[in-house]
């Protein structure tokens, strides 16, 4: 309860802090600098000439001025309001040639005057919103164009040999060049001094990251293969921290062995470019590794994917090959910027390393393809989760076959910027996708570890949620990766941010969020007056159980309605613009919802006048059951076979429902027996009244009660009549009293009897003229009428035989009828 309060109270402040925000008066933005900054945009993108970077820059200033328009939409917003309230008093202006009084047209002039003053900065804001988005919008079009231009543009082709000799010979003097640099300042005087006067900082340095570089990923991995096996809870979330150690470690290490590199001051301009890359390159190598791990390790109880050992060892020596080649082609490219490659030695350089990692992304691919055909046995005992990323696996796996193979090829043929853009964004989507499953199996291990369940045993959500939210949050990575700029993200953002127009109302993100909140509060603010009726004044009351359900269910359904109507207009949105709405709606109740609506109303009936309640016996359309919830729809109803019966509520309200509990459990039980003609039948009554009497359910106001019913065909008729304190233990209290009476009448002798019938055949040789080989029949008299050959006539006589009583029936024989 203590965490509820501190929830709402978050909420309320929340509300209180978007309400301060939202008074706040905006500021209107500089229109005179704006419209110098709008004509030099305008200038460049008349200029052909113009660089990306230019055009960039550019557009991030104007995104910035849009920032400020839409926010300046918002200027006078309360005052806006408040008059538009203000006319919408005065009524429906007249129509055209009808008037209204004099000071009514005055006051209405006089507030139009004061909303078209008001209303002005806001319509500049909004064609300045709109310029700016124009201008932004060009921007990436001519952005768009030349990277289409330049990725489809045909080079030279790396499979000409001509151009080998020079690629060698750029290649080797990048090199020379970065070793003499290197050279050349270490014999310098004056960096050799400054490097002797930090040389217990470098030693001390440059030593600790050469330990962590050699041995962290060791003591890492150490560390982790300690606790697999081990069953203790949240073991799972200490391996996958431990195992964070496997990158951590080593790239602290690179970057204390680069700050080291530093302070020597033996690096040049070359050198320091190439150092500024190399934790990035490390980070890059180590991630990979650590994603491959997890992803293939050799423990059953680690691995992501559940493949076999031997497929999961091949697939983690391919990715290793993978994140070196992508390295690679990043350290080449840093090579391309400073020496200024020629576009042939470019691409000659850059084929041999697309070329291996196009053919290890088709063996990664070909590798958990066929594992998955294979039909391992991690496969046939893998989850449900398991045999979704199986088959993610195996679809990826297709695909980078397929571009494992077409990326090379088109770099052959002279597309080195098509072949680049298929195979190494190929290999960062497989790594992002690994990253985000391993990000799963921790989110299930966190969720083992708060709860103590596994998610798979009780089937939980939450996991699956998270797992979706991480899924969602990676898009954004994967559009980078595939060849969006970071300004079409955030330009998806600005148009989130914009919203979009419900009518006359501009519905934005933080009407969204407010509306949210609200209603969030309102549900919690029901629930917890729920609770308080349900715990401490209900109970106190003189109402029933079924009557305090049905006002606590009342009041919830009042409470979220009222939360939801609260929240919607706190949004800013008008209700009267859902009129057409709610007109189709009526008319859809009245063709196809006339049922729903029917329940819908005779829930509320239930709930009102509770003929029935939570608990009763009740019995419905010929079915028994317990009651155990009434919505507005329709009742739960568990009936004595131990299943739910959902039951309609119109059947309720229109139908004959007998309830045998409301109000109270007395009912009453009859016993119906028969003793043998001869029996002392005051006798009898007294032995069934002092059952009756001794029973514990039974009551004694009303008393018991025997009713000799009669002389029946076969014996003397008895009821016994009694009212039980609960009538749904009428079962066990009729067998308990069964009992006693076949137990009381055996030790007082009085009989009870059965009875027993006899089968006569009065010509019984007819049965038998008709099977084959049987004697024919005696031939019948020519003269008198004629009698058929069988007569059945059923005859009912009483005979007399020690403990029993019985009756025989006489049927002729006859053709078996």
């Amino acid at each position: 309860m203590r965490w509820l309060h501190r929830i709402v109270a978050a909420g309320l402040a929340l509300i209180l802090c978007a309400g301060l925000a939202l008074a706040q008066e905006v500021e209107a933005p500089d229109y005179n600098a704006w419209d110098s900054r709008a004509a030099s945009g305008e200038r460049i993108l008349q200029e052909p000439q113009a660089s990306d970077a230019t055009l960039e820059a550019l557009r991030l200033q104007l995104a910035e001025w849009r920032e400020r328009f839409l926010t300046g939409q918002d200027i006078n917003a309360t005052r806006i309001e408040a008059l538009e309230s203000q006319i919408a008093a005065l009524g429906e202006p007249p129509a055209e040639g009808e008037s209204e009084p004099e000071d009514i047209a005055e006051r209405r002039a006089a507030l139009n005057a004061q909303m078209s003053e008001l209303r002005a900065p806001v319509l500049r804001a909004e064609e300045a919103y709109t310029r700016a988005n124009a201008m932004i919008a060009e921007i990436d079009r001519i952005i768009r164009e030349r990277q289409a231009d330049a990725l489809l543009s045909v080079g030279p082709s790396p499979l000409n040999p001509v151009y080998w000799p020079g690629a060698l010979d750029a290649l080797t003097t990048s090199i020379l060049l970065s070793w003499q640099e290197l050279v050349e300042n270490a014999r310098d005087a004056g960096h050799r001094a400054e490097a002797w006067r930090s040389l217990p900082t470098i030693l001390i340095v440059g030593g600790i990251g050469l330990m962590l570089i050699l041995r962290g990923h060791r003591w890492a991995r150490a560390g982790v293969t300690r606790l697999i096996g081990h069953s203790r809870r949240g073991t799972g979330v200490i391996r996958f921290v431990i195992s964070l150690g496997q990158i951590m470690l080593p790239l602290f290490g690179i970057i204390l062995l680069v700050t080291a590199a530093t302070i020597t001051e033996f690096a040049g301009q070359r050198w320091t470019v190439i150092l500024e890359h190399l934790p990035s390159w490390a980070a890059t190598l180590l991630l990979i590794r650590w994603l491959a791990d997890q992803a293939f390790h050799d423990s059953d109880e680690m691995a992501v994917l559940p493949l076999a050992l031997e497929d999961r060892r091949r697939a983690r020596r391919v990715v290793n090959i993978l994140s070196v080649s992508y390295v690679l082609r990043d350290m080449l490219r840093v090579f391309v910027e400073l020496d200024n490659y020629s576009p042939e030695t470019e691409a000659a350089l850059q084929f041999p390393l697309l070329l291996i990692s196009g053919y290890f992304l088709f063996r990664l691919g070909r590798t958990r393809n066929e594992a998955h055909m294979a039909g391992s046995r991690a496969a046939r005992e893998a989850s449900d989760a398991g045999l979704f990323r199986l088959r993610l696996a195996r679809f990826m796996g297709r695909a980078a076959m397929v571009l494992g193979a077409l990326g090379p090829v088109l770099a052959a043929l002279g597309y080195l910027k098509v072949g680049e853009a298929l195979i190494y964004p190929a290999i960062a989507t497989l790594g992002l996708i690994g990253l985000v499953m391993v990000l799963q199996q921790f989110i299930n291990n966190l969720y083992e570890l708060v709860t103590g369940t596994h998610p798979d045993e009780d089937n939980s959500l939450w996991p699956v949620l998270a797992g979706f939210a991480l899924a969602i949050g990676s898009i954004p990575f994967l559009a980078l990766i595939w060849g969006a700029r970071r300004a079409d993200l955030t330009e998806v953002w600005a148009r989130f941010q914009e919203g979009f127009t419900f009518g006359e109302t501009r519905i934005s993100p933080s009407d969204f969020l407010l509306v949210i909140i609200v209603f969030v509060i309102g549900y919690m603010v029901t629930r917890l007056f729920q609770g308080a009726l349900r715990t401490a004044v209900l109970p106190r009351t003189k109402l029933d159980q079924g009557g305090q359900n049905a006002v606590v269910s009342g009041i919830g359904y009042v409470g979220i309605f009222t939360a939801a109507i609260l929240a919607i207009t706190a949004g800013g949105l008008d209700l009267s613009s859902l009129a057409i709405v709610a007109g189709a709606l009526s008319v859809g109740i009245g063709f196809g919802l006339q049922n729903i609506v029917s329940n819908f109303v005779s829930g509320i009936i239930l709930l009102i006048e509770r003929p029935i309640g939570e608990g009763d016996w009740i019995e419905v359309n010929g079915t028994h059951g317990i009651v155990k919830d009434i919505s507005v729809r329709s009742t739960r109803l568990e009936t004595f076979d131990r299943y739910d019966l959902i039951i309609p509520n119109a059947d309720f309200v229109s139908g004959t429902v007998a309830n045998y509990t409301r109000g109270n459990s007395l009912g009453r039980l009859i016993l119906s027996v028969g003793v043998a003609y001869g029996t002392d039948t005051r006798k009898v009554e007294k032995i069934l009244l002092d059952i009756a009497r001794r029973h514990d359910m039974v009551l004694m106001n009303p008393a018991p009660m025997v009713v000799f019913k009669g002389f029946g065909a076969d014996a003397l008729d008895f009821e016994v009549r009694v009212i039980l304190r609960d009538v749904g233990q009428g079962l066990v209290v009729r067998t308990e009293m069964n009992h006693d009476i076949a137990e009381r009448f055996v030790a007082e002798g009085i009989e009870i009897p059965f009875a027993q019938r006899d089968i006569w055949l009065r010509n019984p040789e007819a049965l038998g003229s008709g099977r084959p080989g049987a004697p024919p029949a005696a031939p019948q008299s020519t003269t008198g009428p004629a009698e058929p050959e069988t007569v059945v006539a059923p005859q009912r006589q009483e005979r007399a035989e020690p403990g029993s009583y019985g009756s025989e029936a006489d049927i002729d024989g006859g053709d078996g009828r």
